[in-house]
């Protein structure tokens, strides 16, 4: 797999996780995924995962302290 990907958002706002992906995540099934509001950026993780990486990524402050930088954006904001 390609380090960068490009996928196509329906205008319902729908993508497809790539197949390799839900193998490898075992959700050949279908199953949950946890998805990361970054503001520049959506990072979609393995369910269950996604309060670990914030937490190795960012403190609660700094994650705070970021979304209240967002005021501009209120739906940014809420995340």
């Amino acid at each position: 797999m390609s380090a960068v990907q490009q996928y196509k958002v329906s205008s319902s706002g729908q993508m497809s996780l790539p197949a390799g992906v839900r193998h490898r995540w075992q959700l050949d099934d279908g199953g949950q995924v946890d998805v990361l509001d970054l503001g520049f950026c959506v990072l979609t993780v393995p369910a269950g995962q996604a309060r670990r990486l914030l937490g190795d990524l960012l403190s609660h402050e700094q994650h705070a302290e970021f979304v209240r930088s967002l005021d501009d954006d209120p739906d940014l904001a809420t995340t």
